[in-house]
């Protein structure tokens, strides 16, 4: 995988630069500057581009539209601090097939990049429940509710955990089956939902409150 990195932040930029080399991770640039890097895109054509939110003069966003207008199929990640809703939407319109937070673990991240390299949408799974309010009264709504009345009971316990943002490898072992299995129960919800990623899905189950789970002032 080969990726262009645009971060004003000099030692979080050189630091995720370092850790993605030591990951086999090929970075063919990391540059501060928006403008800059838009230009080495072009030259470079990297597998995806990853883009701080955040900068000074050029904004990530403006950034992303002058990319997007130029390679309008060139797979580009948000990578930010920001958790406001905002900000993820207007990413996500602008674009972006990823919205991801600085705090993320690397291996979390390294999969989320190749996600997006594989033309699918990820989104942190800390904003899942930002994405599904910005999707509310959608008329899709009924349709998606209609869709879910269609799965197993296991599926069901899977959405939720896809909801929870748990990977493939988690929910197996969460569940005492196989990784395997759990991509095949994963392929058999999104059908039957009709959508085409696990974050369309949920956001679906966060979105009609499919997943019972404690609110957080009654945790002990």
């Amino acid at each position: 995988m080969r990726v262009l990195l645009i971060d004003d932040h000099a030692l979080f930029r050189l630091g995720l630069q370092e850790l993605l080399e030591r990951r086999g991770i090929e970075v063919v640039a990391a540059l501060r500057d928006g403008a800059a890097g838009a230009a080495r895109v072009a030259e470079t054509l990297p597998d995806v581009v990853l883009l701080d939110l955040r900068m000074p003069e050029h904004g990530g966003v403006e950034i992303l539209r002058e990319l997007r207008r130029a390679h309008p199929r060139m797979p580009i990640a948000m990578l930010t601090t920001s958790a406001d809703e905002r900000d993820v939407i207007a990413s996500l319109q602008a674009g972006a097939q990823g919205y991801l937070l600085k705090d993320m673990e690397p291996d979390a991240l390294i999969a989320a990049l190749g996600e997006v390299v594989r033309g699918r949408t990820v989104v942190a799974p800390e904003l899942i429940g930002i994405l599904a309010r910005a999707v509310q009264g959608d008329a899709n709504g009924d349709q998606h509710h209609q869709r879910h009345a269609d799965l197993t009971p296991r599926e069901q316990e899977i959405l939720c955990h896809l909801a929870e943002g748990h990977s493939n490898k988690t929910i197996g072992r969460l569940l005492g089956i196989t990784d395997g299995t759990v991509k095949l129960h994963v392929k058999s919800i999104l059908r039957k939902l009709e959508v085409h990623s696990r974050v369309e899905a949920a956001v679906i189950a966060v979105e009609r409150c499919l997943c019972a789970r404690p609110r957080q002032d009654d945790e002990p």
